[in-house]
């Protein structure tokens, strides 16, 4: 156990450098973790440095065999690596970079021309794709434009179709309470009625002083007056006449009394219907 904690206070201060390493609880468990924790890492390195070895080792071997078929090819050509001057050695370079490009075999004129052709075609059809692509964008572009359109027709018809609907909730609303006052006013007039109706009951009041008792009446009495009317034309030539004899007096006087009669009814019927209208 404090051979571990050794190894993992070495790790960690590997690990953290110049910065102080954080604090933590040390128990069996922790120790434990960081220990398996600390091999791994020492493991993950060591295999690092081997992969570098080795990739040192092919760059080694690399240079080396690039070196020898250099001078191999050199001596094929009947050339020194000493006697090519700057710009044959960077035309050389271009060539070398233009054939591994068009992934040709060798630099022969042979090899590049018919990897030049499929090259040439290549960008023909790639600008046959790209006009085929940009009239495709173009229809894409009309139908996005189009649908913008649409949607923004949609969205002015939804906010009109809402207003119109919040008008109408508020219209049914304000029906509802009108609705509602109405309902409760009929009762409240019908309970009054009840009320009234009761206190009438209570009063012992005859079927004649009802409304439509009234009602009659007063058809009753518009009735006699346009009855009288003929009988009060008959007597107006009369007025201004002297006595006449004593029948002719006695049956005026008689009608007058019977037209006394009918407007004293008369003006006591409509004195009773304005008192019972009031006490109403």
């Amino acid at each position: 156990m404090c051979e571990k904690s050794k190894i993992v206070t070495q790790w960690l201060r590997k690990v953290f450098g110049q910065q102080p390493v954080p604090e933590f609880e040390v128990n069996t468990r922790t120790v434990e973790i960081l220990y398996e924790l600390a091999e791994s890492s020492a493991m993950r390195c060591r295999e690092v440095e081997l992969l570098i070895e080795d990739h040192k080792q092919k760059t080694e071997e690399y240079c080396s065999d690039g070196a020898h078929l250099q001078e191999v090819l050199l001596q094929g050509v009947g050339l020194q690596s000493g006697g090519l001057s700057r710009p044959t050695v960077d035309l050389l370079s271009v060539l070398e970079g233009t054939a591994e490009v068009l992934k040709l075999r060798d630099t022969s004129l042979g090899s590049y021309m018919p990897a030049i052709n499929k090259l040439t075609n290549d960008v023909l059809e790639a600008e046959k794709t790209d006009r085929k692509l940009q009239r495709e964008l173009s229809a894409v572009r009309k139908k996005m434009t189009a649908s913008v359109v649409i949607r923004k027709k949609h969205q002015d018809d939804l906010m009109k179709i809402t207003h119109v609907q919040q008008v109408e909730a508020a219209t049914a609303e304000e029906r509802l309470l009108n609705m509602d006052f109405m309902k409760n006013k009929s009762r409240d007039l019908t309970c009054r009625n009840k009320i009234a109706q009761e206190k009438l009951d209570s009063r012992q009041m005859e079927d004649s002083f009802t409304h439509q008792a009234i009602l009659q009446l007063s058809e009753k009495i518009a009735s006699l007056k346009e009855e009288t009317l003929p009988l009060k034309k008959k007597l107006e030539p009369y007025s201004d006449l002297s006595p006449s004899p004593a029948l002719a007096r006695v049956k005026i006087e008689e009608a007058k009394r019977e037209l006394a009669a009918l407007d004293a009814q008369l003006e006591q019927k409509v004195d009773f219907m304005n008192t019972l209208s009031i006490k109403l």
